[in-house]
């Protein structure tokens, strides 16, 4: 089997056989992930464990942009917007399969405001340095409005066009654990950690898991422990400190999907001031366009979080301000939420906007030698794993190792493979693979869709892609498939429930499911899927 192939069994079997591991990960989203490659690459004996499926939830649930933060520059982050750039620089030419230069325009309404928005743009520019996307230009209106056809032309004066990153969230998730694995790394979904293990001296030495698919517990020893749960935190660290304070700060970001007709340019707009101060973005995302995000302070954190009625209003609202084709909720195809895990110090006031906490990760060791990893951003991640393996060595007192993922290829990106074609591009080095799936056996060519929208070439789904994201890249229920791994959730949640049944009876064959499986499979999947629909007002 070829290195870099996700293989539960196997991934089980060597679980059983190594009696301590150097590191242990508690977290699949993009921070355990980017931790568990940089770790293994570094030839630590490196496990990962995630309670549901690999970026299951912040982390697929992004505005697709790998980018600096304008928005950062505004509040003078300097530091985190210099960083966050030369990560952006990395990451274009470690995955390319995955991450594209974007065009992105603001358009201009008042002349004072122009001036401001170019100086900050020449400025995030320069901070590019070497690993610059491009040079940001002054448009005139009719340029603009060449650009953007749907655009409302009162009082408008022009925009100003900048270079930013765009990538495929979830599916870069799935390729950095196919590199871990690559590396030397194993990662388990569907495994929970229910609590710590100690030794004498309250030192941390492993944690209790539970597999949610066979039901066997399992004590796993390490020389250190990282929680790397996100919004989850805090559960993660009463385990070890029942008195920890809470330091997570969940922050609501919804989006939503509308068909490109509503926007029909291959550019990006930026919204920069909205009613309430934030940024919206509308950015074109696999043949449709991503509306969003919005920030809203939430009480708990949630595994499935659901956009609330006034988030989808002000989405819409600040659309159609903006543009002449005016979207109703009946014409969302999909909207969904992530929760951003802002840090908040004993200093935060209770009425702090969560736009104003900082963006910025912080790390922190507790007195049994729990390293938590909170806050950050998709951009980052790298650079936090670096970080964060490095207190990981110091903590474990390991042999120390530079990190190399700097320069290290993500799963995909081998050159000599890169598609032309918009569908297969995402699969790098793969699509050989599913290619020949489909050789040998014809059928499995068969589109997921029989009727392909004239609207969306995406939609042109195969079965062997079914085939291939279970036998090799860990899938286990159809929501693992359509919503993380062919992106159709997320895209189009009524498509994807018409085309359920047929993921469910592919997955069955392949996972030697019985037809109880498939009914209680597709059942979850519906009710999953009616959350990110919103045909009634």
């Amino acid at each position: 089997m070829m290195k870099g192939f996700l293989n539960r069994d196997r991934f089980l079997n060597i679980l059983e056989n190594v009696k301590i591991w150097d590191i242990i990960i508690i977290g699949g989203g993009a921070t355990g992930l980017g931790i568990a490659l940089d770790s293994a690459s570094r030839g630590y004996k490196t496990l990962l464990l995630e309670q549901s499926d690999f970026s299951k939830g912040t982390s697929s649930r992004s505005t697709k942009l790998v980018h600096g933060g304008i928005r950062y520059l505004a509040q003078g982050n300097i530091k985190l917007v210099y960083e966050a750039l030369q990560e952006r620089g990395f990451l274009l030419k470690n995955a390319p399969h995955l991450v594209k230069k974007q065009k992105f325009i603001i358009p201009i309404f008042s002349w004072k405001m122009g001036l401001l928005y170019w100086t900050g743009l020449k400025l995030y520019e320069w901070l590019s340095g070497s690993l610059s996307f491009g040079k940001s230009k002054f448009l005139s209106k009719k340029e603009t409005i060449r650009n953007f056809p749907e655009i409302k032309t009162n009082k408008l004066k022009g925009g100003i066009l900048y270079y930013d990153g765009q990538f495929d969230d979830a599916r870069l998730a799935i390729n950095l654990a196919q590199t871990c694995v690559q590396q030397g790394g194993i990662l388990l979904n569907y495994f929970q950690v229910k609590n710590i293990i100690k030794k004498v001296g309250n030192k941390i030495s492993g944690v209790l898991a539970y597999d949610l698919e066979t039901k066997k517990k399992y004590s796993i020893y390490s020389k250190t422990v990282i929680n790397a749960t996100g919004v989850f935190s805090d559960s993660i660290s009463r385990m070890d400190e029942s008195e920890c304070p809470i330091l997570i700060k969940p922050s609501q970001g919804t989006h939503i999907v509308l068909n490109k007709s509503f926007f029909s340019s291959s550019n990006a707009v930026v919204i920069p001031k909205t009613s309430d101060g934030r940024i919206l973005f509308c950015v074109p995302w696999h043949d449709h366009v991503l509306v969003g995000t919005t920030d809203t302070f939430l009480e708990k954190s949630v595994l499935e979080p659901k956009p609330l009625k006034e988030e989808i209003d002000f989405i819409l609202q600040t659309f159609n301000k903006y543009f002449v084709f005016n979207p109703k909720r009946s014409d969302i195809l999909s909207a969904f939420s992530g929760l951003r895990p802002l840090f908040i110090s004993n200093n935060s006031s209770a009425t702090t906007k969560t736009k104003d906490i900082s963006r910025s990760h912080k790390l922190m060791i507790s007195s049994s030698g729990l390293i938590s990893i909170i806050g950050g951003k998709w951009t980052t991640y790298r650079k936090m794993a670096e970080e964060t393996v490095n207190k990981a060595v110091e903590i474990g007192k390991l042999n120390k190792i530079p990190s190399v993922t700097k320069s290290l290829k993500i799963y995909g990106s081998n050159s000599s493979y890169q598609s032309q074609n918009y569908h297969w591009k995402k699969y790098g080095e793969d699509e050989y693979h599913i290619q020949k799936l489909i050789e040998e056996n014809p059928l499995l060519g068969s589109p997921l869709i029989s009727q392909i929208s004239q609207d969306s070439s995406y939609y042109y789904c195969t079965e062997a892609e079914v085939i291939w994201m279970v036998r090799y890249e860990m899938a286990r229920t159809i929501e693992d498939v359509l919503a993380r791994r062919l992106r159709l959730l997320f895209l189009n949640a009524k498509k994807a429930i018409d085309i359920a049944p047929r993921v469910a009876a592919l997955m069955a064959k392949e996972l030697s499911r019985d037809e109880k499986w498939e009914k209680s499979q597709i059942a979850a999947f519906k009710e999953l899927a009616m959350r990110y629909y919103y045909p009634v007002v």
